[in-house]
């Protein structure tokens, strides 16, 4: 399969380009030094000459509190340039999977929020994102969404990375009333592959099996680091100093039952991937 991946050096990206290479796939992995998503010939040229038979796209711009600040630029990066690449997709026969976040969702639902929940976006980011997802489906019918959540792994920053870097700090404090799935991109790539392999259409929630909040997820970093979880104090979101910018959905658990309904595997429990995380992190 010749596979084209935007945001290919990106956390998720570079998880995607390994497990395309390792199934044996053609890999055009586009990043921002060799495709800016925001130049419109430029993705139109990557697209259509390269041919792909699947286009991957996990580029995105995803400074959440950034994007509260500059929505022209949420809009370009996230709606438009989505649009672009849909667009160019299509032109091309490639099937397209595109990768969108649970901040689509508004958390005021009181469960997990499925594949057909109505979308309510409180931030720039969501509401940028979720325009790119209108855009897929008007620009590039039958193609695939892949929502994930809370990501974790090797490349770029993430939560466990910054957790990692404050073991050496007495005290730590991280909130505890925003609820979601730590997801990890090691197990994510693979799924995205499969979508796009089997052509598959349609939205699907892919993330980790269990939920936590933050400062659980603290606590889970801690203890399998051997270091005494109860350094952690669990604070509210309104207690941050600063304060976000953005608002974040305090209930972001993704039910993945595209997944489960359509016969795909679910993913590992997050601790499992976690622990599988922390061992390749110590090993660096």
């Amino acid at each position: 399969m010749r596979v084209l991946i935007t945001g290919a050096a990106g956390q998720l990206g570079s998880d995607l380009v390994r497990v395309c290479q390792a199934a044996g796939d053609d890999v055009i992995a586009c990043d921002r030094r060799n495709l800016d998503l925001t130049d419109r010939d430029a993705v139109y040229q990557a697209i259509l000459g390269s041919a792909p038979d699947a286009v991957l796209h996990a580029g995105a711009w995803t400074a959440v509190d950034d994007c509260e600040a500059d929505h022209e630029r949420a809009f370009l990066t996230n709606a438009l340039a989505t649009e672009w690449v849909a667009d160019a997709a299509r032109r091309s026969g490639a099937h397209l999977v595109a990768v969108s976040t649970d901040y689509v969702f508004d958390g005021a639902k009181a469960g997990p929020y499925q594949e057909w929940d109505r979308p309510n976006p409180q931030s720039t980011y969501g509401r940028s994102k979720l325009a790119g997802e209108h855009a897929v489906a008007v620009h590039a019918p039958g193609s695939a969404i892949v929502r994930t959540a809370w990501l974790c792994g090797v490349h770029g920053d993430n939560m466990v990375k910054t957790v990692l870097g404050l073991l050496d700090r007495p005290q730590l404090a991280f909130v505890d009333d925003q609820l979601g799935c730590p997801s990890f991109t090691a197990d994510v790539a693979p799924v995205v592959r499969r979508i796009a392999a089997e052509r598959r259409t349609g939205i699907h929630h892919v993330t980790n099996e269990g939920t936590t909040t933050w400062y659980g997820f603290v606590r889970d970093i801690l203890e399998l680091c051997g270091h005494d979880p109860d350094r952690v104090r669990p604070i509210a979101t309104g207690d941050l100093d600063p304060p976000r910018p953005a608002p974040r959905p305090a209930n972001s658990v993704l039910d993945s039952a595209a997944l489960r309904l359509g016969g795909l595997p679910l993913l590992p429990h997050y601790r499992e991937s976690l622990a599988r995380l922390l061992h390749q992190l110590n090993r660096r």
